[in-house]
């Protein structure tokens, strides 16, 4: 195997960097919660895509591609996907295809790499049915009314994971309030499914699972009872990672289910939550429409993985500035992951310290510029690593976004007359002005600058 910096990642569940000591170096095992497909993914959705996926590429640098499992599951089941078919008049199978597709196409176009199993939990309902019966079992479950629902007073340690006072997980669970429940915090392993609903026949009837027991089967029939690394979002961490936990360790036995577990930062969109109802709504596909799929990657790295991202269209700007300068040094040479210069990988395996790795990008940048040789080289390393410079030069060069049929210098000139009508006070021009950018399939986004003064950011309307 070869030599490289040791890896130190930050667990959730100890809340503190650690070194990475797999349970078998020879099989080193991940699992990250993948997409619920009743509708497009957000840019927030790609997120933890990214991320997992740069920790997906680093593992089979040190480890080697051979050594190295990543699952990373699909949620086709679940009361939103019944609620979207419905609403569009389509069947739950059409829905899930379709949106899956999708999804994968958006992914790819980020420069993910296809993880090595990619299980879909309607495949797992066997698994399911059997974990639930463990716990049964084992006195942590019980059946009320055609429910099982998991016992949280069973298991002493419950809230490891979120260390949250009961009173917060009671209030953050989610979970509905209902007669047959023993315990408020108890939350559902199956329940049963109307006619019109999906349904599979189990011990307790017809039904369908639970959304956190979904998890706890894919990983244990894809990776085992126990395994190395598990990721998601924050907002996973309670109540879904946490439920999680506790089906499996109960189910299975053991005093942990994954030994790390690793979450990102939340992300806002230009300083405020992102939300249809404020109109910055951002799927990836409307972001690839916009902007090269590794602009989107790039920004994404730019921060590191645990601290809050905020998206913006002047960071994305920069993203493909500074793309656009390194692109042509690291395409005049061929990437080899032995020349990777030990600050890269030092940056890198320090719990992905991708600020400080990219810092390293642009020293490699400017050295090459210079001259240096192995410095281009080392530049086409590092960035393959990452997952950059993926395309061929004509590619990167002859890309263009969505917009590129519209007459920019038009549009320019509308929104800053528009501006002035503002400041004149001039509202009646102001507003014909936003319905004749509207009829060109404009949308605009106001806002303030560092001095107070009106800002206008376009953006062509999908």
């Amino acid at each position: 195997m070869p030599q490289h910096k040791a890896l130190r990642l930050y667990n959730t569940l100890t809340r503190q960097k650690e070194d990475f000591v797999p349970i078998d170096a020879g099989h080193v095992r991940l699992y990250v919660c993948g997409p619920t497909v009743y509708d497009f993914a957000h840019i927030g959705n790609a997120r933890p895509i990214i991320v997992f996926d740069v920790l997906y590429r680093l593992l089979r640098h040190i480890y080697g591609d051979a050594h190295v499992t990543y699952v990373r599951n699909i949620t086709d089941v679940d009361d939103k996907i019944n609620a979207r078919a419905a609403e569009r008049g389509i069947t739950i199978r059409e829905l899930t295809e379709e949106t899956a597709t999708i999804f994968h196409k958006d992914v790819a176009a980020l420069g993910c790499l296809k993880p090595a199993v990619e299980p879909r939990a309607t495949e797992h309902i066997a698994e399911m049915i059997d974990i639930v019966s463990r716990l049964i079992g084992a006195g942590n479950a019980y059946e009320a009314e055609g429910h099982v629902l998991f016992s949280v007073p069973s298991m002493p340690d419950y809230g490891r994971l979120s260390r949250r006072p009961l009173d917060e997980m009671i209030a953050g669970a989610r979970v509905d309030v209902a007669a047959y429940k023993r315990d408020d915090m108890d939350f559902v392993l199956w329940k049963p499914s109307t006619p019109e609903e999906p349904g599979w026949d189990s011990p307790w009837g017809r039904g369908r699972p639970g959304w956190h027991i979904e998890c706890s089967a894919m990983s244990w029939k894809h990776l085992g009872e126990t395994f190395d690394i598990h990721g998601g979002g924050i907002d996973l961490v309670f109540p879904h990672h946490e439920n999680e936990i506790a089906q499996s360790r109960c189910a299975f036995g053991h005093s942990i289910m994954a030994s790390v577990w690793m979450h990102n930062g939340f992300l806002q969109v230009e300083g405020e939550k992102m939300s249809k109802s404020l109109g910055n709504f951002i799927t990836i596909r409307d972001a690839l429409a916009d902007w090269p799929g590794e602009v989107i990657r790039f920004n994404m790295l730019k921060t590191h993985y645990r601290q809050p991202i905020d998206w913006t269209v002047a960071s994305l700007r920069e993203s493909k500035r500074e793309l656009d300068r390194m692109y042509p040094i690291a395409k005049q040479y061929a990437a080899s992951p032995a020349i990777i210069p030990p600050d890269f990988e030092m940056a890198i395996s320090d719990d992905l310290n991708m600020p400080e790795a990219i810092t390293v990008l642009r020293r490699l940048y400017g050295e090459a510029q210079d001259g240096v040789a192995l410095a281009g080289a080392r530049l086409a390393s590092c960035g393959h690593l990452l997952g950059l410079f993926e395309k061929s030069l004509p590619e990167w060069i002859g890309w263009r976004p969505a917009s590129a049929g519209i007459d920019e210098l038009h549009v320019q000139r509308l929104v800053n007359a528009r501006i002035a009508a503002r400041k004149a006070k001039n509202f009646a021009e102001s507003d014909r002005m936003r319905d004749e950018l509207a009829g060109l399939g404009i949308q605009l986004k106001d806002g303030k600058d560092a001095d107070g003064e009106l800002v206008t950011v376009w953006e062509v309307k999908r």
